[in-house]
């Protein structure tokens, strides 16, 4: 799906000190940061920890909700999808998503396509949680770009 893509960064999300989950972003040649939207690319995300499959979209629409510009019951709407492809995870769990712009996201657990969501918005609004400039956490941000950092002049 994303014959070009190479690691653009990597980073560890942790809550009080808590490794939470480790992160990996692939993206292709031409990945602008400042327009991550309008490019294909896949985040890879290993847990330490153990949560349901509604929990994480839960959390998940709580960070969309915190970049703004929901709209009534869009957020219901929007978790009951996510809640549809995202697993129980355990530690040690891989989780694989792939952006696909204009068209929406798909989710693997390792080899196994999950499920897919075809709402090119929220497809974007969920990846906007890792590279949003509107993130809550930038650190992490940082560190999912940093190989593109390194290879501009």
């Amino acid at each position: 799906m994303l014959p070009d893509a190479a690691l653009a960064g990597e980073g560890r999300l942790r809550f009080f000190g808590l490794r939470i989950y480790d992160a990996r972003l692939w993206v292709g040649r031409r990945f602008d940061a400042d327009d991550f939207g309008a490019y294909p690319l896949a985040l890879e995300l290993t847990y330490h920890r153990s949560f349901a499959g509604v929990d994480i979209a839960k959390r998940s629409i709580e960070e969309i909700e915190q970049q703004g510009g929901l709209m009534p019951g869009q957020a219901l709407r929007w978790r009951k999808e996510l809640a549809g492809v995202l697993p129980d995870v355990q530690p040690g769990d891989r989780l694989t998503g792939l952006y696909l712009p204009g068209r929406g996201m798909s989710v693997w657990r390792g080899p196994q396509l999950l499920g897919s969501i075809d709402d090119a918005e929220l497809a974007r609004r969920f990846f906007g949680i890792w590279l949003s400039p509107r993130t809550s956490e930038p650190d992490l941000r940082g560190a999912l770009l940093s190989h593109l950092a390194q290879a501009r002049p």
